[in-house]
């Protein structure tokens, strides 16, 4: 009788504890709660380190899949017979890429349907704005306030009006071109001085690469735009310094200004006029003067100016010199520096400026030519959060690299994500399975005319860097790849254009790199259509393969 009463108080306590513990569970579930905002933070650290999570992800649950469509959309002509299927499925786009669309545009444009919360569109590389569809849209989406339209083969005066009536609170407008005589029929200046009038939103203006806008289009934007804090008018030869600097004095809230003139050699020096206007921008966190004779007075002026600068670009600059980066690094808190053909660079140079650069995220010192190993070394040591170096045309691996040596010279970076070594003619295998030992989590690698590199560099490289998406090797002659007996499986892009490659190595390829997306295989003479054969059929995932010429 104890024992079965026993018994029972057991069983009876058991399912105590069971209900306890399933009402515990239900109340750290819903405690546990997270919003869309939460997760879509989350969802794009994810997709920072692989795009390719996200397929999973919007297999989970209805609000994983809700989450996973708020990031951007780009349509293809091959798309737009599954449009209607397409926006019903990514309700949640807030970009809306129509760049590489060579379909009928127009058409396009009337099925997107309502409710969107589009709020940057891009039109670029088309012949003409879209009038038609653009209206229609409109009245649709209502959210846009982001215009991107660069590379338009001929613009129409009524184009500005047009976009006006439709986006009349637009915030960013882009209308830059990379061919200067594209329009050059056509008078920007009229454009410019109207955009105030009609676009009174504006806060960022792109206008680079037109050959008739002057400083009178510059000035009246700065003056009438009353918002307006980022202005990039770059290829613009007829601006001159005494006008920019005229017009940024009357927009002192400037906080990103990208511009060039033309010079006239070692006369143009920009004077006091300019640097003051300049100095005068307290909030200004981007600057970008590439390829403008500029002066140490400048940067020390920048520099005992305070301004907080961020963003500093002087790529293919002149007139400056060691003596006034210096003074400027060592004031300001750079994060993203470009010294491109600064030629009086060398590596002590970079050793002492990198003890300013903890912020520095990305730099570029390409065609620094007198550069080597030691200046890599020297940033490693000194900038813990560098993200992306650029140092292409130098003369890295033409001093002998000291292993021995490594524990003192160079720490690990688990940072770096991109490097770009291009053009290094002298850069060993030995380099790079350094370089690979000290960025292990490495996603970018572009070593193309490296020509001293062999097979057996780079695959020790990707065997050491097993997170490599992008992997430029063109016109690396002595690369063949017949080695690559193991898995790699985070490869998306790899660019083999003018090597030695054949069927064989592509077989390899497509046995190891299943999850390639993109093949190029431009000028490959031993490539035949077996060998394309093979990676067609096991990389599920390409997209495209580009071979350049005609394959028999």
């Amino acid at each position: 009788m104890r024992l079965s009463k026993l018994v029972a108080f057991r069983n009876t306590e058991r399912k105590g504890r069971r209900r306890r513990r399933r009402n515990t569970t239900v109340t750290a579930v819903n405690n546990c709660y997270l919003s869309d905002n939460c997760w879509e933070y989350v969802f794009t650290f994810l997709i920072n380190d692989n795009p390719r999570y996200l397929k999973s992800l919007s297999t989970v649950s209805k609000q994983f899949l809700s989450v996973t469509k708020l990031f951007s959309l780009i349509i293809l002509y091959q798309t737009c017979t599954f449009l209607p299927r397409l926006f019903q499925r990514f309700t949640y786009i807030t970009y809306l890429d129509l760049s590489s669309y060579n379909g009928d545009l127009n058409a396009l444009l009337c099925q997107i349907p309502f409710p969107l919360n589009i709020t940057s569109l891009n039109l670029s590389n088309q012949p003409i704005i879209p009038a038609t569809g653009l209206r229609a849209f409109s009245q649709n989406i209502t959210t846009l306030n982001s215009l991107i339209c660069s590379n338009i083969a001929s613009l129409r005066n009524n184009d500005l009006v047009l976009i006006s009536d439709c986006f009349p609170f637009l915030e960013e407008l882009d209308f830059s071109s990379s061919n200067p005589f594209a329009s050059r029929d056509f008078d920007m200046n009229v454009w410019v001085k109207t955009m105030a009038m009609v676009l009174p939103k504006l806060r960022k203006v792109n206008l680079s690469g037109y050959y008739n806008i002057d400083d009178s289009s510059l000035l009246h934007l700065c003056k009438n735009c009353e918002f307006l804090e980022e202005v990039m008018m770059l290829k613009c030869p007829f601006l001159t310094h005494d006008g920019v600097a005229s017009a940024i004095r009357e927009r002192p809230t400037l906080k990103s200004l990208s511009v060039r003139w033309r010079t006239n050699g070692s006369h143009d020096n920009i004077g006091s006029n300019f640097i003051g206007s300049l100095v005068s921008l307290n909030g200004l966190t981007c600057l970008n003067l590439s390829s403008l004779r500029i002066s140490d007075e400048l940067l020390f002026s920048i520099a005992m100016g305070g301004l907080p600068l961020r963003r500093l670009v002087l790529q293919n600059c002149t007139g400056y010199n060691y003596v006034g980066i210096y003074s400027l690094l060592s004031k300001c808190r750079i994060q993203h520096l470009d010294l491109q053909n600064a030629t009086f660079m060398n590596d002590h140079d970079v050793a002492e400026l990198s003890l300013f650069l903890g912020d520095l995220v990305s730099i570029n010192l390409s065609e620094c030519s007198m550069l080597t190993d030691s200046a890599m070394f020297a940033l490693v040591r000194n900038c813990p959060s560098l993200i992306e170096v650029k140092m292409e045309h130098t003369s890295l691996g033409e001093k002998s690299v000291d292993n021995s040596n490594f524990s003192m010279d160079c720490v690990l970076n688990h940072q770096l994500k991109s490097l770009h070594l291009a053009c290094n003619f002298q850069l060993l295998n030995e380099n790079i399975i350094l370089f690979a030992s000290i960025f292990p989590n490495l996603q970018f690698l572009d070593l193309s005319s490296c020509h001293n590199i062999s097979e057996e560099g780079i695959c020790e490289v990707l065997r050491r860097c097993c997170k490599v998406r992008h992997l430029n090797l063109a016109y690396c002659s002595r690369v063949k790849l017949l080695r690559i007996n193991f898995k790699v499986p985070e490869l998306e892009v790899f660019n083999l254009s003018h090597t030695c490659v054949d069927d064989e190595t592509l077989y390899m390829i497509s046995k190891n790199c299943c999850g390639l997306l993109q093949l190029f295989l431009e000028n490959c003479d031993e490539v035949t259509e077996n060998g394309v054969k093979h990676v067609v059929e096991n990389c599920t995932q390409l997209r495209e393969v580009d071979l350049g010429v005609v394959i028999m």
